[in-house]
């Protein structure tokens, strides 16, 4: 018999907000971080994105901004949690895409820097300023690190070889990441509109997230991660699989996982870049496995494609959904643009069903969806 896994504390720390409750308060005002940049140091070009204020992180010699939100982010969730980091049975696990890589584009290039913008040294500091006594663990997958950041501390405490978790993500946005996107001419000129028929590219976002998860019996009451899935279509190192069926593996081997049928979902919370692959790709997967009545929603256009982060952001948005009973909609969409009969939010529901259902897709093809459940 598998472990039972609480969520026991979480934190957003995004543009829309510092906490949980604020940035879902803005969520079902829906507000939308994402404005118009004329930042000549990330792009010759005005673009769209949801960033942070620079004003709000001063540079520091110890920590850098990717350091500095994760750090406030993970202060916020072990304050609600009452949680000891010194206790061996607690695991730290960091999810970032890309890091301190920006730090190339500012700072002299030595073997110390090379050392410095590895995520193991980000993980070694920030598990540092915690008093973590275990090794860090860092996931490092593409977009769908935050699932499966989620996905490996669920495992591991299922194993008992730990009883807590705190699962970070988060990432920033540079000159680099800004121009590798716009290189796949994937950035839209105007806020994004994930599933819509004029959509025209995804827009990029900062932020963190943290989740503390647990196997201690006394939070029996909390949401419990029930499942997870991974997969890799092994397609395009760029290009998703155009048939969805290793999204749909995935889906498939969460829901077996957390012992749950079609009927047992309230909602999807997609990831729905608004690109026009990804968005393709994932309806179709979603439909594959049997879900194409299920409202989804993507939340792109309100936060930007946070990255390594995305995953922990939006799985914990839809925490609180199911905890308020309400399917938050995917703002900027008006009317479907994909092949197959996906049930896209527009506006905010109530809903009764007690699981939902979060699905990730990546470069490289990798592919990842968790249950979680009350």
């Amino acid at each position: 018999m598998k472990r039972e896994i609480f969520v026991v504390a979480d934190n957003i720390f995004t543009p829309l907000g510092k906490t949980t409750a604020e940035n879902f308060e803005n969520l079902k005002q829906g507000k939308s971080a994402i404005k118009q940049h004329h930042n000549a140091a990330l792009s010759r070009q005005p673009f769209y994105a949801a960033l942070f204020d620079k004003k709000e992180f001063p540079k520091e010699d110890r920590y850098t901004k990717f350091e500095q939100i994760v750090i406030a982010s993970i202060t916020d969730a072990l304050q609600q949690s009452g949680l000891n980091t010194s206790d061996e049975k607690t695991v730290f696990i960091l999810s970032s895409t890309k890091g301190n890589i920006g730090l190339l584009e500012t700072e002299t290039h030595t073997p110390e820097l090379f050392d410095r913008i590895s995520l193991s040294a980000s993980a070694k500091l920030i598990a540092e300023y915690f008093g973590f006594k275990n090794q860090p663990i860092v996931v490092s997958n593409a977009c769908i690190s935050g699932v499966v950041a989620i996905i490996t501390g669920m495992r591991l405490l299922r194993t008992g070889q730990y009883e807590n978790a705190v699962i970070a993500g988060a990432d920033v946005i540079s000159e680099f990441i800004l121009s590798g996107f716009e290189s796949f001419q994937a950035l839209s000129p105007g806020v994004c509109k994930p599933f819509d028929k004029d959509r025209d590219g995804l827009n990029l976002g900062e932020g963190a997230g943290t989740i503390i998860l647990s196997s201690n019996p006394k939070y029996a009451g909390n949401i419990k991660a029930l499942g997870g899935g991974i997969s890799n279509d092994a397609n395009h190192i760029s290009g998703p699989s155009r048939t969805g069926k290793e999204l749909s593996l995935a889906i498939d081997q969460a829901m077996k996982d957390a012992d749950l049928s079609i009927g047992d979902i309230s909602f999807i919370s997609a990831h729905g870049t608004a690109t026009s692959y990804n968005d393709e790709m994932e309806a179709n997967a979603i439909a594959l496995s049997g879900l194409e009545s299920v409202p989804l929603n993507s939340l792109k256009a309100n936060y930007g494609h946070t990255l390594g982060a995305a995953g922990l952001i939006e799985s914990i948005v839809s925490v609180q959904s199911l905890k308020d009973h309400v399917v938050l909609p995917t703002m900027g969409f008006e009317e479907r643009g994909v092949t197959r009969s996906v049930n896209v939010a527009k506006s905010i529901a109530a809903s009764s069903k007690p699981n939902f259902l979060k699905t990730a897709s990546g470069f490289g093809g990798c592919n990842a969806a968790i249950v979680f459940g009350k």
